[in-house]
């Protein structure tokens, strides 16, 4: 699985002109899965998402974590992250999980998100969404896990 964090000061989204979810600062996750992934994987990918470091501590270093902070967290769903674009000028998705099984996957992480963090909203899968953000530093990771 793929999650692209960004530490956000506010962000939202959007679905035909309605506010779906928002948050203020915290994280931002677009996520994508891959064939191989799993229920595992995305246990993983949450874990990560929810420790990793990208906050300032009383010293100024990115030694907090959304969790410690006390951030919410927004995951979105973002297909387009697995895009092969390796040659011509036009992507190809054969490296994204098949739509049904993505969408399965990021339903359970959205529902372990919920359980294991108080503030967690949610894009949604096969929508035209539109995401705000305020990128906060800016500041935005890669993670990138195996099956």
């Amino acid at each position: 699985m793929i999650a692209l964090l960004q530490r956000a000061a506010t962000a939202s989204v959007d679905i035909d002109n309605e506010r779906v979810a928002e948050i203020g600062s915290g994280v931002v996750a677009l996520v994508c899965a891959q064939p191989g992934d799993n229920e595992s994987v995305a246990d993983r990918l949450l874990e990560r998402i929810l420790t990793y470091r990208m906050f300032a501590d009383e010293a100024g270093r990115m030694n907090r974590s959304v969790r410690e902070s006390g951030g919410g967290l927004l995951l979105v769903p973002q297909f387009t992250l697995a895009a092969d674009t390796r040659s011509g000028t036009r992507p190809g998705f054969s490296r994204a999980l098949p739509p049904a099984e993505a969408r399965a996957l990021f339903d359970y992480l959205c529902a372990g998100a919920r359980a294991a963090h108080p503030q967690v909203g949610a894009g949604r899968f096969g929508a035209h969404m539109r995401v705000s953000l305020v990128n906060d530093g800016p500041v935005t990771f890669w993670l990138e896990l195996s099956h």
